[in-house]
């Protein structure tokens, strides 16, 4: 008999290689590629949604912050939880409605049509900004990939981030879309039960709520607090930099997609509770394995973000371990999996085929798709080989330029017919730009989360701008 961690890990690897190869006889068209030609269900949608939306950072990133800063990691959770409703309930319906009644199946191309952009800015400022966000995304989920393999079978990281990306390059590249989504939604489904289960079996195996609080003040009292800063600036800044991390959920085109590709814009409601319910019980739920970690092992570990794999090794037999190592790659895979495929829209749909050669034939826009998703998965994979950062932190740069890049452009868009294609286009420019600023500007990192002001800055652009170029 082998390994029975080892065997629950390969039996799941096997699950989502056989997804890619039965999907490939979906795929015949690059909207099938990248959309699925919009035939999705709400489960579907709203596990794929959530899936993709929450990556390495979830069950690698945010325990190992909960195991940092004890329950202060619950601001990130909160921020979360409430961003994910107000995009199911501002963004979802409108985009479906809308991108179908312009024909679009990528938001650069959205933005272009509905602003008739005949100069093409929107559209190529758009792509680069994903290329370039995605790309650092794409090498973060290769990079906790690693890092959950090296903690649960002793390989090297580099091994590990080889494996990761070839598992996910070949599904991608052989079924598009509906290859993420079926996989996306198995994925979700073992992420869910992982964040679930396994904070419970850590309150058990210490007898309760009482003795963790116990054992989590032993390390430091300051840690049962909502931030563990010395000041009170400190302290409000670190809860409106977690909260804040919700603003990136309205402008994130590898979650917007999901709501383009739903086969019913009534049917949204339905996905919304769905994505709300399975957001609640994740984001507390790693938290919790975290704050377990940290009355466990308190915070001697030499990389905070490896307590996942091992509070799972303690508590758990070993063949349901290997399910719960699955759920930690499967953050990572159903992440960049999407991530690879908006990029791959962005390269071919709306710079090849948009503006290059727009009567190229279906067959040579999925070869090239194809082609792209393994340029950028290499590009993102050499990144992710020279990376010192954490994953959480490059997942959050990442996010943070997305967000303020897109969001309140998009919320503009969809709910303001005074909103202008110069206001659009200053709202991408103002929201990127700021994001790399301030997080390269060491006194600004450090006094609140680099979304926060880039959404707003964009915010405030967006308004501005309009209103200077708005026809009287």
């Amino acid at each position: 008999m082998g390994d029975p961690v080892v065997i629950g890990f390969v039996v799941y690897l096997v699950v989502v290689l056989v997804v890619g190869l039965a999907t490939v006889r979906l795929t015949r068209s690059l909207a099938d590629y990248l959309l699925a030609g919009r035939k999705l269900g709400p489960w579907l949608v709203a596990f794929s949604e959530r899936a993709s939306g929450e990556s390495a950072w979830l069950l690698i990133g945010l325990p190992g912050v909960a195991l940092m800063s004890g329950f202060g990691g619950l601001w990130p959770a909160i921020g979360c939880t409430f961003g994910i409703f107000c995009s199911w309930t501002f963004v979802a319906r409108r985009l479906r409605e809308q991108t179908e009644a312009y024909d679009a199946i990528t938001l650069p191309e959205f933005f272009e049509k509905r602003y008739n952009d005949e100069s093409h800015a929107i559209r190529w400022v758009a792509t680069l900004i994903i290329v370039f966000f995605f790309t650092l995304y794409v090498a973060a989920q290769f990079l906790g990939a690693g890092k959950v393999l090296n903690a649960a079978f002793g390989i090297t990281p580099l091994q590990g981030m080889l494996i990761g990306a070839a598992i996910i390059l070949f599904y991608t590249i052989m079924g598009g879309f509906f290859a993420v989504v079926w996989t996306d939604f198995f994925q979700g489904l073992i992420m869910i039960f992982t964040l679930a289960v396994l904070p419970i079996a850590g309150l058990i195996y210490l007898g309760g709520f009482g003795p963790l609080l116990e054992k989590v003040g032993a390390v430091n009292p300051r840690l049962l607090a909502l931030g563990t800063a010395d000041t009170t600036l400190g302290l409000v800044m670190g809860a409106i930099g977690g909260l804040g991390i919700g603003l990136g959920y309205v402008g994130q085109p590898h979650l917007l997609v999901r709501f383009m590709a739903i086969r019913d814009p009534k049917e949204l409601r339905q996905g919304s509770l769905i994505a709300t319910w399975w957001a609640l019980i994740a984001f507390y739920g790693a938290v919790g394995i975290g704050i377990v970690g940290l009355a466990m092992f308190g915070q001697s570990l030499a990389d905070q973000e490896q307590i996942m794999p091992m509070v799972a090794r303690a508590l758990m037999p070993a063949g349901i371990v290997g399910i719960m190592i699955s759920g930690a790659i499967a953050a990572m895979m159903s992440t960049a999996d999407s991530q690879l495929l908006v990029s791959t829209s962005a390269i071919t749909e709306d710079i090849y085929h948009g503006l290059v050669n727009k009567d190229a034939p279906q067959k040579r826009l999925v070869l090239y798709s194809r082609l792209a998703t393994v340029a950028v998965g290499v590009v993102a994979f050499i990144l992710a080989l020279g990376a010192e950062r954490l994953v959480y932190d490059l997942v959050l740069y990442a996010w943070g330029g997305l967000g303020a890049a897109f969001g309140p452009p998009l919320l503009f868009t969809l709910w303001s017919k005074r909103t202008t294609k110069a206001g659009v286009l200053a709202g991408m420019l103002v929201g990127a730009g700021s994001v790399i600023v301030w997080n390269n500007i060491s006194i600004l990192s450090g006094f609140v989360y680099e979304l926060v002001p880039g959404f707003l800055l964009s915010t405030l652009a967006v308004w501005l701008v309009s209103g200077m170029t708005r026809s009287r």
